[in-house]
């Protein structure tokens, strides 16, 4: 990895887990790129998503000393998009923020985000009258109402079409351009991972290892087939 300013990083370490008696985690430290987008791939089953679960709390790590990354305010898009059918569009939008700010600025920020997902249209509608595009859409006007800095996506385009997936990476791209978060993005897709990437993780087999860090708009699809 190359040289940096521990300022400009989210540092995780002494990750630590095991299931049965396969080690997935030894002793394993990460540091993630502040306010870009931090790819990590690998093959299947090596523990990728397992990573994501840990440090943000979701699952315990096996080692105590250890500090989620809890404290910056975590955001999730999962690959399912986990709205809830008997509330609104907005009402899901608006339900992550209600306990945070009045009912007139919950809604001055739904509109904005809806807006920036192209879908402020659909305010009223519930979920099931939606299609699976739209709703991740929801998904991700959601996950940036809330003012976390840290944006978790687990596999977030897996089942989307591939029209729908381009605009929704496309919509992605331009929050983020207008909003600093720092994103943990974990994906099969090497081509996803190119396009929304600033850095890529290479992750080896359990135990598992960075195999190596791209900068991503410097390489090619072949160069990170040839690590995996």
């Amino acid at each position: 990895m190359e040289t940096i300013n521990k300022e400009e990083m989210i540092s995780v370490k002494n990750i630590n887990k095991k299931f049965n008696e396969k080690v997935v985690f030894k002793d394993f430290d990460i540091d993630f790129y502040k306010n870009e987008v931090n790819c990590i791939i690998g093959k299947s089953g090596c523990g990728k998503s397992t990573l994501l679960n840990i440090i943000s709390g979701i699952i315990p790590n096996d080692k105590e000393n250890f500090e989620t990354i809890e404290k910056y305010g975590v955001s999730y898009i999962f690959q399912d998009d986990r709205l809830i059918d008997w509330l609104t569009v907005g009402e899901n939008i608006t339900l992550v923020v209600k306990k945070l700010y009045n009912k007139k600025k919950c809604e001055e920020l739904c509109d904005k985000y809806l807006d920036l997902v192209g879908i402020k249209e659909y305010k009223n509608y519930y979920p099931q009258m939606l299609s699976g595009g739209l709703r991740q859409r929801v998904n991700i006007a959601r996950a940036f109402i809330y003012p976390s800095k840290i944006i978790i996506m687990d596999e977030p385009f897996k089942s989307i079409d591939v029209i729908n997936k381009k605009i929704i990476m496309n919509n992605f791209k331009e929050i983020l351009e207008r909003e600093e978060r720092t994103v943990l993005f974990v994906t099969h897709d090497i081509e996803e991972a190119l396009l929304l990437s600033d850095k890529i993780y290479v992750f080896g087999n359990s135990p598992i290892e960075i195999k190596k860090v791209f900068m991503s708009k410097k390489i090619t699809k072949e160069e990170i087939y040839n690590v995996i």
